[in-house]
C-alpha cells in the first residue's frame, strides 16, 4: 500500500493470447492477469489527508501562537506581523502539498488527483489545527462540521480506471490496427 490513492488498473491481455482467434479463446498456458480494484473508500479518506504538511504546519503555528500570546495581539517578528508570518506559512503550506504528492509517488498512484484534493483538503484541516492565520474568526465547533463534511465528499472522489491507450491496444493486436486504419481511411 502506498502513501497516495491507487488507480484501480484493467487486467492486462498478452500480445500473444490477444492475436489467437482475434482474442476470442483464452490460452491455458498463460492466464490473463487479475485485475486490481484501487483503494476503497476508507482508504481514500485517509490517504487524501495531507498529514505530512499539516505536522510541520502544527510546529510553525505553534511558535507563532507563543508569540502572539506573549506580544498580546501586536506581536511581530523581523519587522512583520506575525498575522502576516501566519498567512505566509499557510501559503506555503497549500505550495508543499502537491509537491509533496509529486516527491512521494510511485508507478499506479493517481498523484495529480491525489495533489488536488490534499490541497483543497489543507486549509480545512489547518482551520481546524488553529492555524494563526484563521485566528480572528476560528470557530472551532464550525471546524468539527467543515472538516467531517469535507472528509466524507473526498472519499467519494476515485481516479477512473487507466484506460489502454490505442497505441497500446494496436501492439496487443496487431492485426486490427491495419483494418482500422484502413476502414477510416475509406
Amino acid at each position: 500500500m502506498g502513501r497516495l490513492v491507487r488507480k484501480p488498473k484493467l487486467p492486462e491481455v498478452p500480445a500473444e493470447q490477444a492475436s489467437d482467434f482475434g482474442g476470442m479463446f483464452q490460452s491455458r498456458a498463460q492466464p490473463v492477469a487479475a485485475a486490481e480494484p484501487g483503494d476503497d473508500y476508507l482508504t481514500r479518506l485517509v490517504k487524501y489527508i495531507p498529514a505530512e504538511i499539516i505536522g510541520g504546519s502544527m510546529l510553525v503555528n505553534a511558535i507563532l501562537a507563543q508569540a502572539v500570546a506573549a506580544g498580546n495581539g501586536t506581536a511581530t517578528m523581523a519587522g512583520l506581523s506575525v498575522t502576516t508570518i501566519a498567512v505566509g506559512a499557510l501559503l506555503v503550506g497549500l505550495i508543499l502539498t502537491p509537491l509533496f504528492c509529486w516527491y512521494v509517488r510511485e508507478d499506479g498512484d493517481a498523484w495529480v488527483l491525489n495533489a488536488v484534493v490534499s490541497t483543497v483538503a489543507f486549509p480545512f484541516w489547518a482551520y481546524l489545527m488553529g492555524a494563526v492565520a484563521f485566528a480572528k474568526f476560528h470557530d472551532g465547533d464550525l471546524a468539527v462540521i467543515l472538516i467531517l463534511t469535507f472528509t466524507a465528499v473526498s472519499g467519494l472522489v476515485a481516479p477512473v480506471t487507466a484506460r489502454p491507450t490505442a497505441q497500446e491496444q494496436k501492439s496487443a493486436n496487431p492485426k486490427d490496427g491495419p483494418r482500422l486504419v484502413e476502414s477510416l481511411t475509406a
